[in-house]
């Protein structure tokens, strides 16, 4: 015994609510996501944080020659997201990356940025590396090699965030995929539905079953030639039986589909 496909459709309805909860909350947790990104990436930019983060690092270095009394010049804004401060005792650049790092976290900066290691005299760069370099597990660009001596700029640039990646690049692709099945289901599932349902509350005149005929806005049933008068629930519930042949239907749908407005 085969079932209705209304049954079918009834369990469409559901699937469809537990979609749009699942696009639902798939939807919060990127939106979550990205405010989070976002807010990571920026952090507080204050210039009175980022003066705190490059004299922490200076009298890092200091300290690691055995220097706790020499002054730390004030730190510079040379330009627009450039800062930098002057040391004129030598100090170990391969402490800079981490000291300089763990300062700007200290203090909750944590936009991108580059830093180069410049000479006083010229502002020539001796030396440099880029946040990235930090991060990741391989050593710092020209750590281990000889610093030379005199007075230095450490110098750090901040840079904007990290243009977009492509469109369908990384999570946020699968993530745009994964929407787009859904949607799609939820798209298709919505006409069956609908077909579903016109095929019961539709205008159809004259539905033909067997010897008979019901007319459906008139309420009449012709059969073997005798017409009988039928009532608004019993056309209804005709038209149902006669538009479901050989299917099983259920009773709750039943009670739905003919008293759902009682």
């Amino acid at each position: 015994m085969k079932k209705t496909p209304y049954f079918s459709d009834m369990l469409d309805v559901r699937l469809l609510k537990y979609l749009q909860l699942i696009v639902l909350l798939i939807l919060s947790s990127f939106l979550r996501q990205s405010i989070q990104a976002q807010v990571d990436t920026t952090g507080d930019f204050s210039p009175e944080k980022i003066n705190l983060a490059l004299r922490r690092t200076a009298d890092g270095l200091l300290r690691g020659m055995g220097d706790s009394t020499s002054r730390i010049p004030a730190i510079e804004q040379s330009g627009e997201g450039v800062w930098r401060v002057r040391l004129d005792q030598a100090f170990k650049y391969d402490q800079l990356p981490g000291l300089l790092q763990s300062s700007l976290e200290i203090y909750e900066i944590r936009k991108p940025y580059q830093v180069a290691v410049r000479r006083c005299v010229d502002e020539i760069i001796d030396l440099g590396f880029h946040k990235q370099d930090v991060l990741t597990n391989n050593p710092v660009p020209c750590q281990g090699r000889e610093f030379p001596e005199g007075c230095h700029f450490i110098e750090i640039t901040f840079l904007e965030n990290v243009a977009k990646k492509p469109f369908l690049e990384g999570k946020t692709g699968y993530l745009i995929l994964i929407l787009g099945g859904i949607a799609s289901l939820w798209f298709f599932g919505r006409r069956k539905l609908k077909t579903a349902v016109a095929n019961i509350d539709g205008e159809t005149e004259w539905l033909n079953f067997g010897n008979s005929r019901l007319d459906v806005n008139g309420q009449t049933l012709i059969c073997g030639g005798v017409q009988q008068n039928l009532t608004f629930r019993e056309t209804k519930l005709l038209r149902l039986f006669a538009s479901s042949p050989d299917l099983l239907l259920e009773r709750d749908f039943i009670l739905r589909q003919v008293w759902a407005d009682e």
